[in-house]
């Protein structure tokens, strides 16, 4: 017999025994820095992160048209159901606690609506005469003042500011175009809103059943109780920016009226509608009363009217909101007009619209997932975007 033994078939069947290629990756790793490899594999990890965002906010612009009614039907539903709730545990029938509270809804746009377009047929032959004289007097101010401008400087600065109005009147109707599409497609989605109001009104809880199954049966517990939360915090939301819009068009609209400036109730309803983007949409709004005043009464109202404006804004930040949503902690003003830029900046007006009420959903369902929150049924314990119940301000010893 041979001394070297006969080699055996290979079953290629069998797992290959351990090769030394992974102590070579394994060296070769070693000799790259951890921080380096940290940073790669945090980076690598971003970056599927980022695209998976990018793909979704891909499919939702591509399908803008259906979610935009979506997004509106869910906002409006959530200011209506406090109201709608309290309907319910008075016995009221469901259809009727859905006729009240959309025909309430209705009852009070149509008066908004009738009131501006009475204002403004009142007041916007007076207010184009005075704008007229103000422009003269600023020509004249021009002309004669210290600058000692000539008439031909005049027009070309004038032709300079109507020619950067209307790139940027072009701009914002090829945004709102992109955004809305035609009148048809507005049309549209009224439509698909008002009905996907009424669905949600209707049959909420078995819309969501139905959506539950989706996901895997051991990661429904876990998503109830997030969505659960979600929608507390964003019912929460929205009853407190319905309360602070109120008092902001309240306050700029009266202050507006006691000064004298015209068309305060368009003011007041443009402060209102606004006040729905946080921070941002209520001093955007407030300037024009303050632009309104300055043309039609003069500098000294409109320096008045920009402190009502300020004075109001800065009651909203420092009182309303602490008492209506309790010592919670919020996140930082600045995170919050980021969160409306970046929204404004992706999908326009709706975007500004939807981006706080959206993060402030997705925050609280990740706390609640995160935190093991949806195993206790308590409320999720971590810094959120918008709390969903408020938390007593601690008391001092002493």
């Amino acid at each position: 017999m041979s001394d070297n033994p006969r080699p055996r078939f290979r079953n290629p069947f069998r797992a290959d025994p351990p090769s030394t290629h992974r102590i070579v990756e394994i060296e070769a790793d070693e000799a790259v820095p951890r921080s380096l490899r940290l940073t790669a594999a945090y980076s690598w990890r971003l970056l599927v992160i980022a695209g998976a965002i990018a793909l979704f906010i891909w499919l939702v612009m591509l399908l803008k048209l259906l979610v935009i009614p979506l997004m509106v039907g869910i906002l409006i539903t959530a200011l209506l159901w406090p109201g709608f709730q309290l309907m319910m545990r008075a016995r009221f029938p469901r259809w009727l606690a859905i006729t009240v509270a959309i025909g309430a809804t209705l009852g009070i746009v149509t008066g908004l609506v009738w009131l501006v377009v009475w204002q403004v047929r009142l007041q916007l032959p007076d207010v184009q005469a005075k704008t007229k004289e103000a422009i003269d007097q600023l020509r004249t101010f021009l002309l004669d003042g210290p600058l000692n401008l000539t008439a031909k400087q005049i027009d070309d600065f004038i032709q300079q500011g109507l020619n950067l109005l209307t790139e940027q009147a072009s701009l914002l109707w090829n945004a709102a175009g992109a955004v809305t599409g035609t009148a048809a497609h507005i049309v549209t989605g009224t439509l698909l809103a008002l009905f996907i109001l009424i669905c949600l009104l209707a049959d909420g809880g078995g819309i969501w059943r139905w959506t539950l199954k989706v996901f895997p049966r051991r990661a429904r517990p876990a998503v109830d109780a997030a969505a659960t939360n979600g929608w507390d915090t964003v019912v929460n939301y929205a009853r407190t920016q319905l309360a602070v819009a109120a008092i902001d068009a309240v306050g700029i609209g009266a202050g507006a009226a006691l000064l004298g400036v015209p068309l305060a109730i368009p003011v007041a309803v443009l402060v209102f509608l606004g006040s729905f983007i946080p921070i941002v949409g209520a001093v955007l709004t407030g300037t024009i009363a303050v632009f309104l005043a300055l043309v039609y009464n003069g500098p000294w109202i409109a320096l008045a009217m920009l402190g009502v404006v300020l004075l109001v804004q800065q009651v909203e930040g420092h009182i309303l909101q602490p008492l209506m949503m309790g010592a919670a902690v919020k996140v930082h003003p600045l995170a919050v007009v980021l969160v409306v830029a970046g929204g404004a900046m992706i999908a326009g007006i709706p975007g500004a619209l939807f981006a706080v009420p959206l993060a402030a959903f997705i925050n609280v369902a990740a706390v609640t997932i995160s935190t093991g929150a949806w195993r206790t049924g308590e409320d999720p314990q971590a810094d959120l975007i918008w709390s969903t119940v408020p938390r007593e301000r601690p008391r001092r010893n002493r």
